[in-house]
């Protein structure tokens, strides 16, 4: 046979890849992982803080300008109306420099002018018709199964307020914020009259049953 061939060895290669370093921690620190527990909640989570038992709804939101000495100076207004559909509604007006300041702000005075609507079979005790500057609204009861006939910000009032049959009409002006406050104004004017109340309280609880007489 002709010379050996010399045979050449090569030196083993070292993985340098994130697999060995975490043998080498392993290695150190250990194998074990700390188990935490459960998270508990953070200070200020909102999933702790209880729910707002008013609904709201977003009746106009425009941008208005005041004129100052260096020129004018942007702003935004809301109306909002906030109810619980339980009678309780309320309207509200607020100005700020950003759409959600004026929201709130709108929102903190609608809960401090809330009123409270008598009703009487999921409708109003009566008929109405209420006057304010140019506004003028009409509201009629209706029979069960009905619905809310109307529209605008009326509708959305009435619905918040939980009023389920009505009929109305807007006259007079497009203006949301002055229909809104004639709207309120109306239904704070209503009263519920004496027969009406008592049927509705013994509806809600009835009488106790008589006890049977036993003849001698």
């Amino acid at each position: 046979m002709s010379e050996d061939k010399k045979v050449k060895t090569s030196a083993p290669k070292v993985d340098v890849s994130a697999g060995a370093a975490a043998t080498a921690a392993k290695d150190i620190y250990g194998d074990k992982k700390q188990q935490r527990g459960p998270r508990g909640p953070r200070r200020g989570d909102k999933r702790d803080e209880k729910r707002d038992e008013f609904e709201q709804r977003i009746l106009e939101v425009a941008r208005v300008t005041r004129v100052m000495a260096g020129g004018k100076r942007m702003n935004f207004r809301a109306c909002v109306a906030i109810g619980d559909k339980k009678g309780n509604v309320g309207v509200g007006l607020g100005k700020g420099a950003d759409v959600t300041m004026a929201v709130n702000k709108a929102v903190n005075r609608a809960k401090k002018t809330m009123i409270n609507v008598p009703m009487y079979k999921e409708t109003i005790p009566h008929e109405i018709y209420n006057k304010m500057g140019a506004a003028k609204i009409m509201l009629k009861p209706a029979k069960q199964g009905r619905g809310v006939i109307s529209g605008g910000v009326t509708r959305t009032i009435l619905e918040l307020a939980g009023v389920k049959n009505v009929t109305t009409k807007t006259l007079g002006t497009n203006n949301k914020i002055n229909n809104a406050r004639c709207t309120i104004e109306a239904l704070a004017l209503l009263r519920k009259s004496e027969k009406k109340a008592e049927a509705t309280a013994e509806v809600k609880a009835p009488a106790a049953p008589q006890a049977a007489t036993v003849k001698a």
